[in-house]
């Protein structure tokens, strides 16, 4: 009897997760689509689909109304509340696809290069505080394939206007202090994330590329009190897209995308606060030599630093233009620190 009750409550509750879950589809291939991101009205990022293509309904709010779906950082399509009732969601994704890098290899050289674009957001309770985004090249050992330095070359931040800090209420704060640029130093021997014990790897394939989704192993959470602030860890989930069938190591890079989250708040406060910092990697290029590339330009949040309009190529992730058309103008651009009179437009 007691199994047969186990047995039954083990289904509902199976049928009960299955429920609450939508799976996004391509609508050319009938595959999961990963890294859709699901806007509300107001702009807040309401779901992000998973490496199968998964979101949980119970994180869309009704009266948001109208959805816009991002998917590599252009828009596909607007859904209503409704259009959520269903299982499984086509969507028509038809985006350039990624092409593998161009190679350049010294099967001499100390030093792999992988130079390429990146973006980085934050989000305070699903809705957008800060930006930022640039170009930057990551230096490898070439035979260890372990990360040596990075190496910003241009970068643009955008920030919500300065208002009053109050100390004791994080929900009024601009928190973009916490954006980072992409951290990819395992992307070379992904081994290490099947090794480490604190970590969840799975592994979907698709028509034309692999795909990595690496969790943190979902421990209980633990409330963390300083100076009557609350903190609470909650995950880190990194999907990283290689060429399809390939050896997964750094010319096969074709992609990767950081989300971490963290929930805080003042003692006072009766909700805790969710950040959730994105963080996105897209390779344009693949060398090696032996030199180390001492040209460093800092990451600084209070200004952007850039000698080229390189947003304007067609091939730049510009999700700034998205965001922008939700929060209109909300996010200021910080002034470019080097000479406005040497900028280049791309063509």
């Amino acid at each position: 009897m007691k199994k047969s009750t186990l047995l039954f409550l083990l289904i509902v509750w199976y049928s009960f997760i299955n429920a609450q879950s939508i799976t996004f589809v391509s609508e050319r291939t009938g595959k999961p689509l990963p890294q859709v991101s699901v806007f509300g009205k107001d702009g807040s990022i309401s779901a992000y689909s998973d490496v199968g293509g998964k979101i949980n309904k119970q994180s869309l709010k009704p009266d948001q109304e109208k959805f816009q779906l991002v998917y590599k950082n252009i828009p596909i399509d607007t859904l209503s509340y409704s259009d959520f009732d269903q299982p499984v969601i086509k969507i028509s994704d038809q985006v350039t696809e990624i092409d593998p890098m161009p190679v350049k290899s010294n099967k001499t050289g100390k030093y792999i290069y992988v130079t390429g674009n990146f973006n980085t957001y934050i989000t305070l309770n699903n809705t957008v505080n800060g930006y930022a985004d640039g170009i930057i090249r990551y230096i490898f050992n070439s035979k260890t394939k372990k990360l040596k330095a990075i190496r910003i070359q241009q970068y643009r931040v955008f920030r919500l206007p300065k208002s009053e800090l109050n100390l004791k209420k994080s929900s009024s704060w601009e928190f973009s202090a916490f954006m980072q640029v992409p951290d990819v130093k395992w992307v070379g021997n992904v081994d290490q994330y099947k090794k480490s014990k604190n970590m969840v790897y799975q592994e979907v394939k698709s028509m034309k590329s692999d795909k990595i989704e690496i969790k943190d192993v979902q421990y209980p959470e633990k409330d963390i009190a300083f100076l009557g602030y609350h903190f609470l860890y909650t995950r880190n989930i990194i999907n990283i897209t290689y060429n399809k069938d390939s050896r997964k190591t750094l010319e096969d890079l074709l992609e990767y995308n950081q989300n971490r989250s963290i929930k805080l708040k003042y003692k006072n406060e009766l909700n805790y606060n969710i950040l959730h910092i994105y963080a996105n990697f897209y390779p344009t290029s693949f060398e090696s030599g032996d030199r180390k590339d001492d040209h460093k330009v800092k990451f600084d949040i209070n200004g952007s630093y850039y000698t080229s309009k390189y947003w304007e190529d067609p091939s730049f992730p510009d999700m700034n233009h998205v965001l922008d058309s939700f929060l209109k103008g909300d996010l200021t651009e910080q002034k470019n620190t080097h000479s406005t009179n040497t900028i280049k437009h791309t063509t």
